[in-house]
């Protein structure tokens, strides 16, 4: 029997399994025709980037990390001789899209599930104030947060952590998450069930 929930943030709470980096490139065709693989050269880069420095602050809201983002992504494509001068329109449409994916499908979805619930995530040290920022704080128990625990995904430890503050044992606990390698597999490793988001399987489908 399922008693209390782990959800990520990333890719299932923002969105219904679309992976940021296909958002960002949605956003770039927009403006610019920047080859695939040097886009996804300058996804990788900017996160590595913010993985190893506290250039988010706790206070930053989630379309200021996209700004951020954006910037370091932008300064990337630069150095490979790609100039991007639409940043803010970047910015927009995909700041746009996440405001109204939780406010239209994942807020409502969340609001009506009845068990306690703790968010695991890969995020940067601002996860409250982006929940705050979506009016999200309230549906959580607690946040195990990547930058604040010491332990990133697929570390199963991550998954331990979220289980515990549920104050539960990790067959009771359902993990729901969009990546198989990140999410779902470490939380079964430690005897969690879980429930995969896909684009064709989105948090709407959740069986509540």
């Amino acid at each position: 029997m399922i008693k209390g929930i782990l959800i990520d943030f990333g890719g299932t709470i923002d969105s219904d399994g679309i992976h940021w980096f296909n958002a960002f490139s949605d956003a770039y065709a927009m403006v610019a025709d920047v080859p695939r693989d040097i886009l996804w050269d300058a996804y990788v880069h900017t996160e590595r980037t913010l993985g190893r420095n506290p250039i988010i602050k706790p206070t930053d809201t989630f379309c200021k990390t996209l700004q951020t983002k954006i910037a370091l992504q932008t300064e990337y494509l630069q150095s490979k001789g790609i100039t991007i001068l639409a940043q803010d329109t970047i910015l927009d449409t995909c700041y746009n899209k996440v405001v109204k994916h939780i406010s239209s499908v994942s807020k409502p979805v969340l609001e009506r599930i009845k068990l306690p619930m703790v968010l695991v995530t890969n995020f940067y040290g601002n996860m409250h104030t982006v929940l705050e920022e979506f009016g999200l704080s309230h549906l959580f128990k607690d946040v195990i947060e990547s930058a604040v625990a010491g332990v990133r995904k697929p570390d199963p430890q991550i998954f331990r952590l979220g289980v515990a503050a549920l104050g539960l044992q990790p067959q009771e606990t359902l993990m729901i998450g969009d990546s198989q390698e990140k999410d779902i597999l470490p939380a079964q490793s430690i005897g969690c069930q879980t429930f995969q988001i896909t684009p064709s399987s989105p948090l709407s489908s959740f069986p509540l």
